[in-house]
Order: C-alpha cells, then structure tokens, then sequence
C-alpha cells in the first residue's frame, strides 16, 4: 500500500492516541480507590469432564461485578461520567453523562470472599463436592484486578434412579412416564438436570389430565451411602401433604365461547349457539360466525385436559388477528366420577380489537446512490368483515424520488403511484372442501389486486396491474411456509423517449424485459428461523424462494387452439424459473457482541419466450443491503463497466444469477450506539451472452469477478428501531483490467479519492 500527505496522514493515525489521552479518567480516581479492571479464573481438574467448557462459562458468569466498559482500549462510557459529575459540568457533558455515562467500578466493589462461596456453590450444583477455592488481589498504582484458582475435585455419577410412590392415579402416570427419562446411569449430578426432569414431569402430567398438578409436589433424594466410588442413587417422591385436587386428572365438562367479551359483559347475553356441544354466547347482531369459528377450538366435551391443546387453541385463535386478548378460564365442577376423575368447565373469553383503522405514513427514503425522495402511504384495514375472521387492507401510496447530489447518473427522478387490496382469509379457502386441523396454527388465504404506476421522468411510463392468491401458515414456530398457486402480472410501457429508445436499441436483451407484458406463475417461499431466541449461542436462519413463470401457459394455448403459442390473452408472457437461497449464522460471542455471516445464491433461468428475466425480477448487486462498497446497482454484470456512466447503466446493470457472502462483527460502544465491522463480496451474471453488455454472462471464473469490500458501521440500537451508517471502500472491483483489480492506493487524506472510493450507506434495520 502506499500512503500520502505526510503530516496530515500522521494526525490521522495519531487521532485514536490522541482521543485515548483526552479520555483518560486516571486523574479522576481518588487517591484510596482502585479502578475495577475486572477478573481472571484458572482451573485445575482432577479428572477430565465433559461439557466442561459449558461450566466453566456459568463459573466466569459468577465473577461479578463487570469492570467498566472499553472501546479501543479507552474507558469512553466512565469518562463521560467524571466528565458529567465535575462542577460545572456544562450541557454537553451532561447529556453525555446521562447517555453513555457509566459509574465507576472500584476494587472495593467486590466481594472476593462471596465470589469464592459463589463458585464453590456453582460446583456443588454441577456434581463436584469438597473443591479448593482461592483468590489473589493485584493492584498497580491506580487499576486493580482478581484472579480466582480452583481445585476441581471428581464428580459424583448416577447409578440408579427411581420412583418411590403408590397405586394412586398419580402415581401410575408417573410411572408410565418415567420410561421417558434423559437421567441416564454415569451422568454427573446436576441440580439444572433435575429441575429439568422435574419440569418435563409437570408438563407431561398436565397433558394428561393433572390440572392443579405442580412440579413443586415433586422431591428427589440422592443416596450415597451405599458407594466409596462417588457413585449416587436417585430416588423421585411425591411431596407429602399434596392437596387431594392435585392426585387426580381432569375431564372437560362444558365449553362457552365469549367471542365478543368486555369487562362490562352484561350477565344475560342475548343469543346462544351450539355448534359440536360449544356454546357460543354473544350480542345480536353476532361478531363472530360460530361454525366459524368452532375450527380453531381443539378442546372437546368429554375428553381428557391437555395443557397442550389449551395452550394451541389460544395460539390459534389469537392468530386469527381479530382479538387483543385469549383468555380460556377453568372452573372445577363439584362432581367427580366414579373412577375418581374431575371435571373441568371451560370459558374462552375473547376480547376483539378495534374493527377499523385508519393509518397514514410519512416515510422519507435514501439511498447510496444519492437519490432521495417523500413517501405518503395511506392505509385501511378492516378486521372480521364478513364476521368470520377476515381482513381487508386497502393501502394507497405516493413516492418521489431524485438524485439531490451529482453522481453517475444525473438527472433519473421517478413519480410513483400505487393501490393495492388485500383480503386475507383465516383459513383454507379453496373450491373443494378441505377439514384441516393444523394443530400449531390455521393456514390462510391471501387474495390480492394491485394497481400501480412508475413514471421516470424523461425515460418511460410503466403501468402495471397484479394479483395473487395463495396461503401461508407457521409450521411451528420456527418453520413458516408461502405458496402461491396463482401470481398474475401485466406490464405496460408507455411513453418511452428517444433518449430510453436508444438505449432499449443498444440492448436487445433489454427490450425483451420491458416488453414482456405477462408474467404468470407459481410461487413458494420456506423459511426457518431461530432468531426470535435470543438466549442462543449460535442461531441460523435458512430462507429459499421458488418462482416458476409461464408454467403451462403453452400447454393450455394447445389445448384451446391459440395461434400464437407466444401469447396468452393476447399478452405475450414470460418463461422462467427462478430460485434463491439465504442463509445466516449468529454466533452470540458476548451478551452484546455477535459474529453475523450471510450467504446469498439465487438464479433465475430463462427459456421459451425469454432470453432474460423480467426486469422487475432480475437480481442487482450493491447498496447497503448488498454489498456495501458498491452504490446500488453499479456492480456488475459481470466484469461489464458502462463505457460512461449514465442512465443506462440503471437498467444494464442487473442479471439473471446473483452471488454474495457478507461477514459482520457487531460490538458495543456505549448505551444504545453499536459499532460494526464487515466484509462484503458479490457480484451478478447474466444467463446467457449479451453482445451489450460485454463480460457479463456466468463463467467457471465467475470468483475472479467478484466485488469484495469492507468497511465499519455505527448503529443506534433501541428497542423498536435501528438507525444505521455503514462506511466501505472497494478493495476488488471486478469491472477493472486483470491484474489491477485488487485496490493498492488508500489515500484517506486526498478529498477526491475519499469522495470516489468511500461510499456511506444509511438505512434503518439490520442488513441481515
């Protein structure tokens, strides 16, 4: 690398020295404190251990408290608090006290000799007994640390475990379940395990009927007594004195549905309905269908209690999105069978939201390649239209953008306008009758209609009109699923100048896009997330999309006749398919710092009608969702470069396959401002040859035309957004000559290699 500008670029590299002595807060210590600068732990095993690595992390979470926070080695959150604490502090030092400010953490802080009752606890809890704890305190002239050594003596293991109880109905389930047990022989004793057992006991009793059951009526007993080996018995009691309510299990008596229930319910409603031994009580004119409604309830009359089945019939119904609150209330019954079981009445009382709503949003978007613009977006939902769970949504917008500074590509404004319905089903509708009984939730039906219009000023008129219908439902709740059978979309250029004609004519592959005015198909997306568990070390997130358009379009043309097989209703229609495939790892490193990798694959391949994709469905690369270095939609196809930049570079430079890999660091700053650190790399290709757009079709060398960038971020994190400002540079730019792709000048002091090379990002949200 080479570097210029010697005295400006050498305050450059002294900046973070010269920061780190404005933020120094060692004048601030008094004079008999010592700054907390935190804690060592060393282990000294007996024997091997397995999952040690998982104990010795609960040990280091025991050394409390956290000294105080560093980035880049200087205290920034403490130094804003000594600052914001002097007299006089000033408004700026307040406020950044009172932002980021943290209070000092001092050596008398900390409670070494709790710390060390802590520990020695932590492994009694984990099966190790009679261990050596010491601590060594090590101070310097103003910071001080501890450092904890632990002699880990051999852990006791399981022998044998049983139940010790009688013939009672309780006793009788437990012993069937018991067969189910994770405590194996030679497991280490572990208190953790044993509420686990005791949990998975509670919850299996109250599928089987033991409503007023709770794993608090369970004790265990460990004998040792009868080993020299640090071998143990274990031995599962029922507590004694247990209520009689929670020795035996529960039928469902009778079952009423409130669909329409207030606080200020009147006691005598004024219509009841049965529908499957359900009575549903409500006010006329009814809110609710109750053979409609019936379908999400899987509790019946007669059978057994299952906590499960309560808990799925409230998660359905609150998924149907009419209801602030699912409430189901039990009462006992006075009555108990002859073989000693209990009645249950059920009550499912279900408060409904607002009916309608209006909502109107003003958006303000940019984006990396200058371009800005205002968004209006007026919405109207209507919940349980037709009384049966339904919901309309009409959304109209309004959007304008233009580039508000110079760039690549002066003078592209656009005008668009849009309205779209929605009315989404709570359930399957289809012609033929369909009993499903999705036990983790209800698939619904989507139909939509949309209008909208794209007017790029001085280029073309778009106009276009869509519709679906398809259904989507969780699986579980990781696993969601989309299928749309039905995906219709007619597309209409219009107004086109000479200025966009010239460049339709420079690129045939082009034209074909726009002038494909029919695209029809089917649609699947699959997606499945552990990232709404935030308690993971290392979470994935897999996501794929399937598009197939122009499937059967010749074959029903065959069937009726048509003479041009390249047209449907007169529209000549596209033909592809298409796929992609997301996915993502987190690795949670520290409580608030995460490793994030990304990757991206996606191919779209054209045949019949098409030479390429669509130009609303082609992939493009670069933006700060892409690869950040890049502006959007200036990388690629390829190693293709537009001879200058400009309009057409807009629309030459997308393609039918997309790769790309992002890798990011997200670490704690102070409060709510989060830093990053990241690479990203990607490029698109076109399917087939382009005589316009030269070096864009995919080749078995598509690695050496990949744009690869880095760059670092700082993100405002609160709880309900992220604001985000991402800085990248290219390091690789594919469109340049063999051998001189790979940047070699980093010239941070010259305003014009800053102004060509650093590309800042923002955006609300996370990229991935």
């Amino acid at each position: 690398m080479r570097y210029k500008g010697g005295k400006r670029f050498f305050l450059v590299c002294m900046f973070p020295f010269l920061l780190a002595v404005a933020c120094s807060v060692k004048k601030h210590i008094p004079d008999e404190k010592h700054l907390y600068t935190g804690a060592s732990l060393r282990v000294e095993l007996e024997e091997p251990v397995r999952d040690w690595k998982q104990v010795k992390a609960e040990l280091e979470g025991l050394l409390r408290p956290k000294p105080n926070g560093r980035f880049l080695g200087m205290y920034i959150g403490l130094w804003a608090y000594y600052k914001g604490s002097q007299e006089n502090p000033g408004f700026i030092n307040r406020f950044l006290k009172r932002r980021i400010g943290e209070e000092p953490i001092y050596l008398s802080d900390v409670n070494v000799p709790q710390t060390e009752i802590l520990l020695n606890n932590r492994l009694e809890n984990n099966g190790f007994f009679f261990n050596e704890v010491d601590s060594e305190v090590e101070q310097g002239d103003w910071r001080a640390s501890v450092s904890y050594t632990i002699k880990v003596r051999e852990p006791y293991k399981l022998k044998s475990y049983a139940y010790d109880g009688d013939s009672s109905l309780l006793d009788l389930a437990i012993l069937g379940l018991m067969e189910d047990t994770k405590l194996k022989e030679g497991d280490r004793f572990q208190l953790s395990v044993l509420r686990a057992e005791r949990e998975r006991l509670d919850q299996a009793l109250k599928q089987r009927g033991f409503y007023n059951f709770n794993a608090d009526f369970l004790l265990f007993e460990v004998d040792t007594n009868r080993y020299n080996d640090k071998k143990f018995d274990l031995f599962l009691r029922p507590k004694q004195g247990m209520p009689s309510e929670s020795l035996r299990p529960y039928d469902l008596g009778s079952i009423k549905v409130f669909p329409n229930y207030s606080v200020d319910q009147s006691e005598n409603p004024a219509d009841t309905t049965i529908v499957r031994d359900i009575s549903f009580i409500q006010d006329v004119p009814i809110s609710f269908k109750p053979k409609l409604l019936e379908q999400y309830i899987l509790l019946n009359t007669g059978e057994r209690y299952s906590s499960t089945k309560s808990r799925l019939t409230s998660n359905r119904i609150a998924g149907i999105g009419n209801y602030r609150f699912v409430n189901i209330r039990y009462t006992e019954s006075d009555s108990i069978t002859p073989d000693g079981v209990g009645i249950l009445n059920a009550n499912l009382l279900l408060s409904p939201q607002n009916k309608r709503s209006v909502r109107a949003e003003l958006q303000a978007v940019s984006k990396s390649n200058n371009f800005a613009g205002p968004a209006l977006l007026l919405s109207y939902r209507n919940r349980n239209i037709f009384q049966g769970g339904e919901i309309l949504n009409v959304t109209g917008r309004a959007a304008y953008e233009t580039q508000i500074a110079s760039g690549e590509r002066d003078g592209l404004s656009s005008l668009e306008l849009g309205l779209k319905g929605e009315l989404v089903f709570p359930r399957v509708v289809f012609p033929i009758n369909i009993k499903e009984r999705f036990a983790y939730s209800v698939p619904k039906t989507r139909i939509s209609l949309g209008t909208e219009v794209q007017d790029r000023r001085g280029l073309y008129r778009l106009n276009s009109v869509s519709a679906s219908y398809g259904y989507f439902w969780n699986a579980n709740r990781f696993v969601y699923h989309e299928i749309n059978p039905i995906t219709m979309n007619f597309v209409g250029l219009f107004n086109t100048s000479r200025e966009f004609e010239e460049i339709l004519e420079s690129n045939p592959f082009l034209r074909f896009s726009f002038e494909q005015q029919f695209i029809a198909g089917i649609t699947y997306s699959f997606n499945y997330s552990q990232l709404m568990d935030s308690f993971r070390t290392h979470s994935i997130f897999f996501g794929t999309n399937l598009d197939f358009a122009g499937f059967g379009l010749d074959g029903i043309n065959q069937l009726v006749g048509s003479e041009n097989p390249n047209k449907f209703l007169g529209f000549e229609y596209a033909q592809y398919n298409k796929a992609d495939v997301d996915f993502r790892y987190y690795w949670r490193i520290s409580q608030e710092s995460k490793l994030a990798f990304r990757l991206f694959g996606g191919v779209g391949i054209p045949y019949g009608n098409s030479v390429s994709l669509p130009f609303v469905k082609q992939f493009f690369s670069g933006g700060p969702n892409s690869v950040r270095a890049f502006r959007i939609r200036s990388l690629g196809p390829g190693s293709y470069r537009p001879q200058e930049a400009g309009i057409a570079g807009f629309f030459d430079q997308a393609g039918d396959i997309r790769l790309e890999s992002n890798l990011e660091y997200r670490f704690p700053i102070a409060s709510f401002f989060k830093g990053a650190l990241f690479a990203d790399a990607g490029n698109v290709w076109l399917m087939n040859e382009n005589e316009a757009l030269p070096g864009g079709k995919f080749s078995p060398d598509w690695y050496r035309e990949l744009g690869v960038g880095v760059g670092t971020g700082l993100r405002i994190d609160v709880d309900f957004f992220v604001l985000r400002f991402d800085f990248a540079t290219p390091l690789r730019r594919p469109y340049a000559a063999p051998g001189q792709r790979w940047a070699r000048d980093f010239r941070l002091n010259e305003s014009q290699w800053r102004r060509q090379n650093l590309i800042f990002n923002f955006a609300i949200g996370y990229p991935f």
